[in-house]
């Protein structure tokens, strides 16, 4: 049976679009030509010379492998086989062992190993394969941080993620009647992992026939020397389990007989046919193939009360409270398998599936056209234990129904809806109640008209329309589609302590917003609609508010769920949102949530500044509960700000840093013009040369050596951190950067040329003691005034460290956050005041001139007015512009680029506030 082949992971090369000019016929014919002599040369090209060469490959398979896979010579017409590298290879995969390679972990869901074929080739023997390929061993570490969006596009995963690797490379045969693997390899430790570095041999059994029961491989991964004594090289082997995503598949249980057991009562309401999404769009394939999903379990109340509704059993120690879907093959837009696994986290932390044997069950299912849903029989995973050689898939007993709602509504916001239940009889091992699952996508939003339904906004229009007094009336507020009405917040409550968030809108009215970029464009039909309905305010709109649960505060306002549904009214002539909220209330048995646990007595009130706001001003809110506060379910209220600026503030950030980038750029030009005139004045009057003073001089090139050195540390070495910024804008931003290197580089060498020339100059003179005793004066005495501020910079930065730290106890989380915040409110470090007070010395590079002059007793013109007067307006100019953009932009802006040499990493300054503004400008995905 044909099937379409599952992906492997994206790489995170992008591709560049492509121009949709059609060729002409005659451009076509020349270049296919070319475009194949190019393939045929890239496939037809010996791989051996591209990979390191392994030590010693031939004896080691000889002794560890050949007895496995015989070896064969490769036959001359290497490139016609019949095994395809995704046939073997596989990224679904669990092991045990592997701790010499790694000293900390996260738990067995965090384990990952990934083999990636890149070579297969036809030998001289019938049915065997040449293989070569790379083997990565993953640990997520359980030690990490928070860390920055990986780009700039769209909001990343909320939770830290830092893997441990260990890539093998290998080299070795496959035999197609054996269904075996051997290859041999040696490691290399990529990131966060020892150093190492054995020599090993991989032995994979591949399942014989291609169906759900032929899913698993397994095998394992040694060391070549058998010596528990050698320890230098020896670790005890690794047992491989993965799942199989081999190109034919035949589907067990699909088919009008299967289809026909499930019970037609399993789901209620209304759902979504794929009528919309034929074979053309994708069909279920587009919606759920190759996708991974996490929903919440949602648990009857019968659990609990002599029911088992646990459906990994007792042994495993906890009662799963989410679900993680992957869909990892998918015919016919409706036939699909699938990994289903269970957890017993509430996170998104998962980039990929957590494949562990005692909670991952392997399904297959077919979308039913008369009941709008897909039906799926699950199987676990059985005799399964350390060595993992006899695991076997059976236990179908599992069935597994979901549909796609019609309507969202305040108190379900599930875009999937389903249940998954055991079909045993209740007396019998391993059955398990009927258990539900929900939750709410962004793909399945975008993708299924989905409609939504107002409940409480009639209720809440005349408590708004009262708080419309003339306030803001006049002024221009977000309007209800754009990006702005997304945010970052800072969540506080009465007893100070501060946590953070993010808000998007769902819906406004009949219109979705949730799951949207700033880039996609609204349906045709959608316009003229929006355009009515800009001018009826207020308009419904529903929301959703996430938060982090850092906070202890969190536990007792969101015990079981850190967000809030909500929906009320925007008003855009006075930038006001009323919403009532709602929230969910874990009950009292750990296995038991109730679908009507829900607290929907939270008001929320949030007010917008105006878009031309120039003092700083951001969004502002307040949720609190409408209870009395003696009723068990009250809290108090939680106040939150939004840490983002608008669009149009991003927009107009950009703009000011472009031509910011461009002072920088006609600022260091104009210095090195200045330099070059300095020269020409002492070539016409070279009897003044030794009258220039050599600190000056020597201040002036360390002021530009200094940034070189910097830049060109960062070049060669740059912080992973500040590289995970946004780069992609066409190149623009990177080619500034060389030019702005470029200039300082010739600034640096006119300004050494200077100082060379002064010096030689000295060598003649007769009254070169005298000229030397005075430079000697004036060393001292500008060493003693540099050091002397610089202990006063060291000594107001720690009172004004100690100072912010008695009022700011919280500031440190400020600089966790992905968001402009640590933009805004930079907490300065030492290094930055003293590079700020570096820069204050070079502003006064004429005092070691004037003290000479002082000195020396001498009424020669050393330096020309154009240096002089020139580089000291040069010098200046920041400040003014300082003053100027102080006032003329809002506080809440991105932070500009300090042109010249006020800090010492100009480039990498200007990528970090440009990131930052793109970020804002993009808006992000829920």
């Amino acid at each position: 049976m044909e099937t379409n082949p599952p992906s492997f992971p994206k790489s995170r090369v992008r591709a560049l679009p492509i121009s949709p000019t059609t060729p002409s016929q005659t451009h076509k014919s020349q270049s296919c030509p070319l475009l194949l002599l190019f393939f045929l040369l890239i496939n037809l090209t010996p791989t051996a010379s591209l990979l390191n060469q392994i030590p010693n490959l031939d004896h080691l398979y000889s002794d560890h492998c050949n007895d496995v896979v015989p070896k064969s010579e490769t036959h001359p017409k290497w490139f016609l086989t019949t095994l395809s590298v995704q046939d073997i290879g596989f990224h679904s995969s669990y092991f045990t062992g592997g701790d010499r390679f790694f000293i900390h972990t996260s738990g067995d869901d965090s384990k990952a190993l990934i083999f990636r074929p890149n070579f297969v080739a036809r030998t001289l023997k019938d049915g065997i394969f040449h293989v070569r390929g790379s083997m990565d061993l993953q640990f997520l570490l359980g030690d990490s941080t928070r860390r920055n969006l990986k780009l700039v596009n769209f909001r990343g995963h909320r939770f830290p993620v830092r893997w441990g690797v260990v890539r093998f490379r290998l080299d070795g045969y496959y035999s197609e009647s054996d269904k075996k693997l051997c290859m041999i390899g040696k490691s290399r430790s990529m990131y966060n992992a020892g150093n190492f570095e054995p020599s090993v041999v991989l032995k994979l059994n591949y399942p014989k026939w291609s169906s759900i029961y032929g899913s698993l491989i397994s095998g394992s991964l040694e060391s070549v020397v058998s010596d528990k004594d050698d320890g230098e090289n020896y670790f005890d082997a690794i047992r491989v389990l993965a799942f199989s995503v081999k190109h034919s598949y035949g589907y067990t249980f699909v088919g009008e007989d299967r289809m026909s057991s499930f019970p037609s009562s399993v789901e209620s309401g209304e759902s979504i046919g794929l009528r919309n999404l034929n074979d053309s769009n994708g069909g279920l394939c587009r919606l759920l193939g190759n996708r991974l999903e996490r929903f919440e379990l949602v648990y009857g109340s019968e659990c609990g009360g002599g029911v088992n509704c646990n459906p990994l059993g007792g042994d495993v120690g906890y009662v799963p409270s989410s679900l993680v879907f992957y869909g990892t093959r998918c015919t016919e837009g409706r036939k699909m398998q699938m990994l289903l696994g269970f957890s017993n986290s509430s996170g998104d932390e998962f980039l990929r599936f957590p494949f562990v044997p005692s909670t991952t069950l392997i399904a297959e299912g077919e979308w039913d056209e008369k009941g709008n849903r897909l039906c799926a029989v699950a199987c676990r995973i059985l005799n399964f234990t350390e060595s993992l050689t006899g695991a076997l898939v059976g236990d179908c007993s599992t069935k597994l129904s979901l549909r796609f709602p019609v309507r969202l509504s305040l108190q379900n916001r599930s875009a999937l809806v389903g249940q998954i239940w055991s079909d045993k009889k209740m007396s019998d091992s391993g059955y398990f109640s009927k258990i539900g699952f929900q939750g709410l996508s962004g793909w399945l939003v975008k993708l299924l008209g989905y409609k939504y339904e107002y409940s409480v906004t009639g209720n809440l229009r005349k408590t708004c329309v009262e708080k419309r007094a003339g306030k803001g009336k006049g002024k221009k507020y977000p309007e209800e589609y754009s990006s702005d009405m997304k945010f970052d917040m800072r969540v506080s409550n009465s007893r100070g302590q501060v946590a953070w968030g993010y808000s998007s809108p769902l819906f406004v009215d009949d219109d979705r917003i949730y799951g949207r970029r700033f880039w996609d464009k609204p349906q045709e039909t959608e316009v003229p609609s929006r355009q009515k309905k800009s001018h009826s305010s207020p308009m419904n709109i529903s929301y959703k508010l996430s938060f982090t649960r850092g906070a202890q505060f969190f536990h007792d306002v969101f015990p079981s769920k850190a967000e809030l549904a909500a929906e009320g009214i925007y008003d855009t002539d006075y930038g006001n949102l009323c919403m009532i909220g709602c929230r969910h209330v874990s009950s009292k048995e750990q296995n038991s949530i109730n679908k009507d646990m829900l607290d929907c007595s939270v008001k929320i009130d949030v007010h917008f500044p105006p878009l031309d706001t120039k003092d700083g001003q951001n969004v502002k809110g307040i949720i609190e509960s409408m209870r009395n506060k003696s009723d068990p379910l009250y809290f108090d209220h939680i106040e939150f700000s939004s840490t983002s600026i608008y669009h149009n503030q991003a927009a107009a950030s950009i703009t000011r840093i472009d031509f910011e980038i461009v002072m920088v750029l006609i600022s260091n030009t104009l210095i090195c013009a200045f330099v070059g005139w300095q020269l020409y004045f002492v070539k016409k009057n070279p009897d003044v040369l030794p009258f220039t003073s050599l600190v000056m001089l020597t201040v002036l090139t360390l002021g530009y050596v200094i940034p070189l050195l910097f830049t060109f540390e960062a070049m060669l070495a740059p912080n992973q951190s500040k590289q995970s910024t946004f780069l992609g804008i066409g190149g623009w931003l990177q080619v500034n950067e060389v030019m702005v290197r470029l200039i300082l580089l010739v600034t640096f060498i006119l300004h050494l040329l200077l100082l060379q020339l002064t010096l030689s100059s000295r060598q003649g003179v007769n009254s070169q003691k005298s000229l030397m005793d005075s430079e000697r004066k004036v060393l001292y005495a500008t060493l003693t005034l540099y050091i002397t501020g610089a202990l006063i910079t060291c000594s107001v930065h720690q009172w004004m460290s100690t100072h912010q730290k008695s009022y700011r106890p919280f500031h440190r989380n400020l600089r966790r956050v992905t968001n402009m915040w640590h933009l805004v409110h930079p907490q300065r470090s030492l290094w930055d005041d003293l590079k700020s007070y570096a820069g204050f010395i070079l502003d006064g590079f004429l005092l070691p001139q004037i003290l000479f002059n002082l000195f020396v007793n001498s009424g020669e013109r050393a330096l020309s007015c154009a240096f002089y007067f020139g580089t000291t307006m040069i010098r200046l100019l920041p400040h003014a512009y300082d003053l100027y953009r102080a006032r003329a932009y809002t506080r809440k802006g991105v932070a500009a680029v300090v042109f010249f040499p006020k800090y010492l990493d100009i480039p990498l300054y200007m990528k970090r506030s440009l990131s930052s503004a793109m970020r804002n400008c993009e808006g992000h995905l829920p």
